[in-house]
């Protein structure tokens, strides 16, 4: 029972790609506004005082492990009131007011319970997906909804994966795009404004936790979307598992133009990462490592992916990796393994790691202004120089807390303290949250 833990790891965890200016970028989407973790604000501060970044709010939130999006002075939350209803709320970034809120009957209350995904939002629509696949489109002025679909009882879902559904929508021009899993549709494109289906793919494997992502082809946009292995529940030995696909598709048409078929993750959580140079990597939790390999064209127009390397000295478990200046920073703490934060060089030379010193577990990272804010999964906030030669810590606070983490059943076995939601940052405001409350932080 103890492989059913942490990966688990909820499952948070994509979505439109545009700023307002460096200074006070939105945050429209997991991941934030290019949907690589990294945010174009600077001026972020060097150091902290003894007691930490001043809080400027804080708000209660329900048990969860989704986290917020900024947009326009907003910021929008997926929270939820166990095991009755998901809310979207939506919340002034300056005073933390709540200005208002949407909610709708979801009944039922998952292992690990709580939001598991983050909202996207553009000027007119916030977009978001609750645990048991309730797709709604609501108007950022009023709250109230313009569509709604279910994106796993409409493409012929039956029973819910065992942590529900996890879908952060990706935004692409008129477009809203999600991962359906089921038999009938992989990834699934709905027009925003009318909820219309533009395009679907086939089934592309079993389900997963993972939403799509983004990369660059040859300068060109390919959604990206990763598969789970079939063959049993964290298998590494006793038989083969079959392997799951990281696939590359046409956002304007939804056709599939390459596939990597050698992943092997039976519950994959983090979306692909854009290495740049054509390349992508893939990271999974349980010990399961990662992969790197590039997408290259044929003469033909087709497109065909080359192994780089495949390594299980790093991986992550429930966000994606960060990469900068050619080194991925990922949090590597699992069931088995406590590697903390480690550095990995593109060519697959791990630089260093923290381990327990300090541990990281499945915390959230950002990249701004030539530095790392970071979470670690539990009670502490860091400012991290993402130096490949060393592990450096500018300044660290303890902002978060434990109260509300259930401690009943198989979540006992994720630990006593587990604050995995993804942070957001906009306009020096980071909002970080844990199972009761959420607080902005300035860190400019």
């Amino acid at each position: 029972m103890k492989h059913l833990v942490i990966g688990i790891a909820l499952l948070m965890v994509a979505c439109p790609v545009y700023v307002r200016t460096s200074e006070g970028a939105d945050w429209p989407q997991y991941l934030g506004p290019f949907r690589n973790s990294v945010s174009p604000e600077k001026g972020i501060l060097r150091s902290w005082p003894e007691e930490g970044p001043k809080v400027l709010w804080t708000v209660p939130v329900g048990r969860g492990f989704g986290g917020p999006v900024i947009k326009n002075g907003r910021v929008y939350l997926l929270d939820r009131d166990d095991p009755v209803s998901d809310i979207v709320r939506c919340l002034d970034l300056v005073t933390g007011k709540e200005l208002w809120r949407f909610s709708y009957e979801a009944r039922g209350s998952l292992p690990f319970p709580g939001s598991r995904s983050v909202p996207a939002v553009d000027d007119k629509f916030v977009f978001s997906c609750g645990q048991n696949g309730d797709f709604y489109c609501i108007d950022v002025t009023t709250g109230n909804p313009v569509w709604h679909k279910n994106i796993w009882t409409d493409f012929g879902g039956k029973q819910l994966p065992m942590w529900g559904i996890t879908q952060c929508p990706l935004l692409y021009g008129e477009l809203v795009i999600v991962a359906s899993q089921t038999p009938e549709a992989g990834v699934v494109a709905f027009e925003k404004a009318t909820g219309k289906i533009r395009w679907k793919t086939p089934p592309l494997g079993p389900v997963g936790y993972v939403s799509p992502g983004l990369v660059k082809i040859d300068g060109e946009d390919h959604v990206v979307m990763v598969t789970a292995s079939a063959g049993g529940f964290m298998r590494r030995g006793g038989g083969e598992a079959s392997s799951g696909k990281v696939v590359g598709i046409d956002p304007r048409d939804g056709k599939i133009l390459w596939e990597y078929p050698r992943w092997r993750c039976q519950i994959p959580i983090p979306t692909a990462v854009d290495a740049g140079d054509n390349k992508v990597l893939v990271a999974g939790g349980y010990e399961l490592g990662a992969i790197l390999f590039k997408v290259e064209k044929n003469a033909d127009g087709t497109y065909q992916t080359k192994e780089i390397l495949t390594t299980t000295d790093f991986g992550e478990h429930t966000k994606p990796p960060l990469f900068y200046n050619g080194y991925f920073f990922g949090q590597y703490t699992t069931n088995a393994r406590r590697d903390g934060l480690v550095c990995m060089s593109v060519d697959g030379q791990i630089r260093w790691r923290t381990g327990r010193s300090p541990v990281f577990n499945k915390g959230s990272m950002i990249l701004v202004d030539g530095l790392i804010l970071a979470t670690d999964g539990m009670r502490r906030l860091y400012l991290i120089e993402p130096d490949p030669q060393e592990f450096k810590v500018l300044a660290s606070a303890e902002l978060l807390g434990q109260e509300g983490t259930s401690t009943e059943g198989m979540a006992r076995m994720g630990g006593p303290v587990q604050n995995w939601a993804p942070i957001a940052l906009s306009d020096g405001k980071l909002l970080i949250r844990d199972h009761t409350q959420m607080k902005c932080v300035l860190v400019r």
